[in-house]
């Protein structure tokens, strides 16, 4: 089956009415989004998903790159060319593969201004038993064609008249994802600041790992807090390191988890939004540290994995 017959059969199979969500806000922040990452049953993404937003048309994209970001996780580069595809920084895409009857659910890991340069996508999966992440690590290649479509309530979407927030991005392992690609887009809004568009105030990454391998995307993360130390900085957590860290890591990185301590130095009650992705007994330790801390509730916003 071509990829165009293959979208247009699975468009038939969900043609199912949706009211578009368009909130005037930063994010949706109500609802607690579960996902999880890798599963015993073929539906489970989609049935965890099924109350939370999602568009409903599904997007030809061809596989232009394959790396290793990890020695677990491969980072896919896909083009999509259609104009009409868009995503929110923080969103993820249901990731139909042809021949799979599995269907993958994966947060996009890079910008929306990527996107709009050069039409591209990025998604940095771990290998798992899931039959999609398998096929990522196992059957993918550069032009393998699947087909995407985008969901997800957890994503930074400022708008110019917005008021200016300090942004505190907490995640855990792969629940870097999300939060990679909302400070990738924060630093794009810097960089592109013109008068008519949204300028965040400082955004402050804590990132936890079980070791230095294991930090996805601790280059570009490090460059951008050089590049603008005054909007920019983060704190990279090793729990399990059994070798020195590197020289290059050691100014970030603290061994231990994230602590109280350290998230009050980042949390102004009226000025902090907080986005938490990772496990779920990390998000409520650090979820219930934040309140005790002092930072309201509707200013703590989350996406759990396990």
């Amino acid at each position: 089956m071509s990829v165009p017959c293959f979208v247009r059969t699975l468009a038939r199979s969900f043609a199912v009415g949706s009211k578009l969500f368009r909130p005037a806000v930063l994010c949706s922040c109500k609802d607690t989004v579960t996902r999880k990452m890798s599963s015993r049953r073929q539906t489970d993404h989609l049935e965890r998903t099924s109350n939370v937003h999602r568009d409903m048309e599904l997007f030809s994209a061809r596989v232009s790159e394959v790396l290793n970001e990890s020695e677990a996780v491969k980072r896919l580069r896909l083009e999509v060319p259609h104009p009409d595809f868009s995503f929110r920084a923080g969103q993820w895409v249901d990731f139909f593969i042809p021949g799979v009857e599995t269907v993958g659910g994966f947060s996009i890991c890079s910008s929306p201004g990527l996107l709009q340069r050069e039409g591209v996508i990025e998604l940095a999966v771990k290998n798992a038993s899931h039959p999609p992440a398998q096929w990522i690590h196992t059957k993918c290649s550069v032009g393998s064609q699947v087909a995407v479509r985008v969901g997800g309530n957890f994503y930074f979407d400022p708008q110019p008249s917005d008021p200016v927030v300090d942004l505190l991005l907490v995640a855990g392992g792969v629940g870097i994802n999300p939060l990679y690609s909302i400070l990738l887009h924060a630093a794009d809004l810097l960089r592109h600041t013109d008068g008519h568009r949204y300028t965040p105030g400082h955004t402050h990454l804590c990132y936890s790992a079980k070791n230095t391998k294991e930090l996805l995307f601790k280059n570009t993360i490090i460059d951008i807090c050089h590049e603008r130390p005054d909007r920019f900085s983060c704190n990279l957590h090793v729990t399990q390191q059994s070798s020195d860290i590197e020289q290059e890591l050691q100014p970030y990185t603290i061994s231990g988890r994230i602590s109280e301590e350290e998230l009050q130095r980042y949390v102004d009650s009226e000025r902090t939004l907080c986005y938490l992705c990772g496990p779920p007994p990390m998000i409520e330790k650090v979820s219930s540290d934040l309140q005790r801390i002092g930072l309201p509730e509707d200013r703590i916003l989350f996406e759990k994995w396990w």
